[in-house]
């Protein structure tokens, strides 16, 4: 409540109002005036005073329907309304109960009367305010509590997904380009703002069952064997262990995508040769995500390649990948923002690993 109370003072007779004035300000508070009923809605909620003092009959709209528009509406529910009525009016007091009204005046209007019903809803007044700062105080402290959560959480995935650079240094920004690459794809798609906010957090986990490969096998520099390829290929087994019963969703996600984002479209992938819509979506994304930034790294058994043939290898295919490998509605996404891939390949390539 103000230093210096608002009373909103609502009589189409401009004497009742006056006399009304006279001793609210006396009683050093601020005095706003309405007309009618209609005018008293729209002072509520410009001016939003302290206590409304409303009398009933009134043109345009009486006081029965101005207090129920207060009441009805949040900014101004908490206002409390005095309802003047005639001696002894029952019905109008029924009536104005059931419209909302906080406290009634009879006619004539005794001032002293009066002043102690302001003081006392002024009082109940200052109580709800008190309340209600209190309530967005602490609403206020569980959102930057809950920020503060969420960010440790998700700085304990990501650090948890950087585990594999020890084993593959090359994999250091090739998870954050898979973040963004993902959400790009996801938006594209017109998938909801959870869904593009856990694959974000989500996708860097896709490698995590590296940490359960030798580095011998990882770091080749010539062909693997067949033993050796089967190995390489447990790591999504591995990653799924890792994030084995999820509670939160994020991991949920994170599990999908580290078990399934070398299943391809047409069942040739792995571990389950899963096919078509049996892929998580989350993996069907991250999975060009992957091959994207695959084709364009540097690997101990590959140069680097230029957006120009990692493009033309995707969407031509060679003799290990093919076009139809992928989600078709997702891979034309892909072909879309493929200018975009460029960019965040070429703005995350040579960004410092944060320590």
């Amino acid at each position: 409540m103000s230093e210096q109370p608002k009373i909103l003072i609502v009589d189409d007779e401009p004497q009742n109002r006056l006399l009304l004035k006279l001793f609210c300000e006396k009683w050093h508070y601020k005095v706003i005036e309405a007309n009618d009923g209609k005018e008293a809605v729209e002072k509520a909620k410009e001016e939003m005073p302290d206590v409304i003092i409303m009398d009933i009959m009134m043109p345009v709209m009486d006081g029965f329907s101005a207090t129920e528009l207060i009441k009805k509406n949040p900014s101004t529910a908490l206002i409390p309304v005095i309802v003047v009525t005639a001696l002894d009016a029952r019905e109008d007091k029924l009536k104005g109960i059931k419209a909302g009204a906080d406290d009634f005046l009879t006619k004539p209007i005794d001032m002293e009367e009066l002043r102690l019903r302001l003081k006392n809803n002024l009082k109940i007044k200052a109580y709800h305010d008190l309340l209600r700062d209190y309530n967005r105080q602490l609403e206020a402290e569980v959102l930057r509590r809950t920020q503060e959560l969420k960010k440790s959480y998700l700085d304990t995935l990501y650090r948890l997904a950087k585990a594999t650079e020890y084993k593959d240094p090359e994999t250091g920004n090739h998870i954050r380009r898979i973040s963004y690459y993902s959400k790009e794809i996801a938006r594209f798609l017109g998938l909801d703002s959870r869904f593009v906010e856990q694959i974000f957090y989500a996708s860097p986990m896709h490698d995590i069952g590296k940490v359960g490969i030798p580095e011998g096998i990882l770091l080749k520099k010539g062909f693997l064997t067949p033993k050796e390829w089967e190995l390489v290929k447990s790591h999504t087994i591995i990653g799924g262990e890792i994030l084995n019963s999820p509670r939160a969703s994020i991991i949920k996600m994170a599990r999908e995508i580290a078990l399934f984002h070398h299943e391809r479209w047409d069942g040739s992938g792995y571990p389950f040769k899963l096919k078509g819509e049996e892929i998580p979506l989350s993996a069907r994304i991250v999975s060009i995500a992957d091959v994207y930034d695959a084709l364009r790294s540097r690997r101990p058994y590959k140069p680097a390649l230029p957006h120009e043939e990692a493009y033309k290898i995707m969407t031509e295919g060679d003799s290990k990948l093919r076009p139809y490998h992928f989600d078709p509605d997702v891979f034309e996404a892909f072909k879309k923002l493929h200018k975009r891939f460029e960019e965040i390949y070429e703005e995350l390539s040579d960004v410092e690993e944060e320590e």
